[in-house]
């Protein structure tokens, strides 16, 4: 198990394209969205000729908690949403999250406590289950 201030990151022995598969699916059954999925390797590889390992950013959402959010804190939509990465690195695979806490602290208002705590639960759950396949 490995946490940075900004990160929840785990590996796991699924390959690539079963984590990133497994990512979308346990991010819907706990209530978020994929508002974006950028496929960095493709991008990197189309605009600058660089090849690299597979490395997939997801977009996640949860409305409800977005819009109590965005009620407390307007600005907030320069923060969301919340991305999950999966990606390879020496022939293993890992998957990392945005450690909500640290990211929302900046904003410096503490009705987004209760927030930031259910979508690091929900992350953390996330992250794990795919670390555990």
């Amino acid at each position: 198990m490995k946490t940075t201030d900004y990160a929840i990151v785990r590996d796991t022995s699924l390959p690539f394209g079963e984590a990133v598969e497994k990512a979308r699916d346990l991010l819907q059954e706990a209530g978020y969205g994929i508002l974006s999925e950028i496929d960095v390797k493709a991008k990197l590889e189309e605009k600058l000729g660089i090849e690299r390992e597979p490395y997939v950013i997801l977009g996640a959402c949860n409305p409800p908690l977005a819009r109590q959010g965005l009620d407390a804190e307007p600005d907030l939509g320069t923060l969301l949403p919340c991305n999950v990465v999966v990606y390879e690195r020496e022939g293993r695979t890992r998957v990392a999250a945005v450690e909500p806490a640290t990211m929302l602290s900046i904003v410096g208002n503490e009705e987004l406590g209760p927030i930031a705590e259910q979508v690091r639960e929900d992350l953390t759950r996330v992250v794990d289950e795919i670390a555990g396949s």
